[in-house]
């Protein structure tokens, strides 16, 4: 059982005990199966172009320290055009 489970059957418990928790229970039990959901997910591994981005971004910003994010963003996503990990990653 997961914490979330006992969070909700201790409300119950509560509820059934004349503690006036309804609104509580109902919205507790919503949540609950978000949360299992999200735990089930599993991350996809980066692709070419995030891995690409992540290095060719900190590179710029260590040569550009004062330029703003978005710029460099920009000029990074317009190499990626012409580099040679995206036509290795188009194959």
């Amino acid at each position: 059982m997961t914490s979330i489970d006992d969070a909700i059957r201790l409300l119950q418990e509560i509820k059934e005990l004349g503690g006036s928790v309804t609104t509580t229970v109902d919205k507790a039990k919503p949540v609950a199966k978000k949360v299992k959901k999200a735990a089930k997910k599993v991350k996809r591994a980066p692709s070419a172009y995030n891995k690409y981005m992540k290095m060719k971004l900190a590179k710029l910003k260590k040569k550009h320290p004062r330029s703003k994010h978005n710029v460099l963003f920009k000029r990074a996503a317009k190499s990626w055009k012409n580099s040679p990990e995206r036509k290795r990653s188009m194959k």
